[in-house]
């Protein structure tokens, strides 16, 4: 699943170094925090390898 928005993306990239242990589980906030229980790691690389070009900075509602 493509991230639909650069803050999208920003927040899988967080959660994917908290689930590899690059960064402490504690430091995620939001939508990261979230992300990270409740999606595979695989998931978060999918969506955090998306490309940026011609995405919004964050995804109207």
């Amino acid at each position: 699943m493509p991230a639909k928005s650069k803050a999208q993306q920003k927040a899988a990239g967080a959660a994917l170094a908290a689930k590899r242990g690059d960064i402490k589980k504690s430091e995620l906030k939001g939508a990261s925090k979230s992300m990270e229980k409740s999606m595979s790691e695989k998931e978060l690389h999918d969506m955090a390898s998306t490309k940026r070009k011609g995405k919004p900075e964050h995804a109207s509602q």
